[in-house]
């Protein structure tokens, strides 16, 4: 304890809690949405484009990728919600296409116009995460509380309109709400999910900041309220437990939070057996 209140004291270890936990809660709100909807690998997808966005920026040598990168992985996202509704280009496939050919590009292009002399470290600490996490700037911090902030209030004032496109879109669409408008804001608030999250997990386990805590939280709980609660507080401690326990025992930040979240499910579904027993 007493280390970990040496380390809070540099504004470094503060600014990665502040980020990752607002991070895991964002992630964690929309993801209970695209578990039930059956579209968890869409974090997949968008994440493997935002790869491949980052490879461009860096190929153009652009000092804040993230302007490039987050309207580019909106655009994917948009495009690929039109692709899941084309009857010859089922979800799944178009998430396939994307993010198979978005990874592959993206590393083709780091290998044909890398200056770096350690393009595996690089492409590693994209695809897992890396440090960078505890090298956010103010700007930075401050970019990411704004639009976690976004995303936190978009969820609070289109709860129910969320909730009714998610578990009945047919019957939504038929007392006139416009559900393709609310799968479009749905998706282009997950495509700024994931820009934000790159920093903190890499870009291949973005997905389990989606999907662990909302499986983790239907272990227990049944109603969609519940579930959304309990997976935002789960998710949040998760992420500030493996930031933490990352930082004292000098491993990974991205995948000290996965392994979290994994022992957490599992923790919930022994404690979902027993409840049922």
């Amino acid at each position: 304890m007493s280390l970990l209140l040496s380390y809070l004291q540099y504004p470094f270890v503060r600014y990665a809690l502040i980020v990752g936990t607002l991070i895991a809660l964002c992630s964690s709100l929309f993801g209970v949405t695209l578990v039930l909807k059956r579209f968890s690998f869409i974090g997949d997808g968008l994440s493997h484009v935002a790869f491949g966005a980052i490879a461009v920026a860096t190929v153009l040598h652009l000092n804040n990728q993230m302007l490039f990168v987050l309207p580019v992985t909106v655009l994917c996202a948009v495009l690929l919600l039109q692709a899941g509704q084309n009857a010859r280009i089922k979800g799944d496939a178009a998430i396939a296409m994307l993010s198979v050919g978005a990874l592959a590009i993206g590393y083709l292009l780091m290998n044909l116009f890398s200056t770096s002399s350690n393009l595996s470290g690089d492409v590693c600490s994209t695809l897992f995460g890396s440090t960078s996490i505890l090298t956010l700037t103010k700007t930075e911090v401050w970019l990411s509380v704004g639009l976690s902030l976004l995303v936190v209030a978009a969820f609070i004032l289109f709860y129910n309109k969320i909730f009714a496109v998610t578990f009945d879109e047919g019957f939504a669409r038929a007392t006139g709400l416009p559900a393709a408008a609310y799968n479009l804001l749905i998706a282009v608030i997950i495509a700024v999910i994931i820009v934000l999250a790159m920093n903190l997990v890499g870009s291949l386990l973005i997905s389990a900041l989606v999907i662990f805590p909302a499986l983790s939280a239907m272990r227990l709980f049944k109603s969609f309220r519940a579930v959304t609660i309990c997976s935002a507080v789960l998710s949040v401690a998760c992420a500030f437990s493996g930031i933490v326990i990352s930082i004292l025992a000098e491993t990974p930040v991205g995948s000290t939070i996965v392994a979290v979240d994994i022992a957490a499910f599992g923790l919930f579904c022994l404690i979902g057996k027993l409840k049922r027993a």
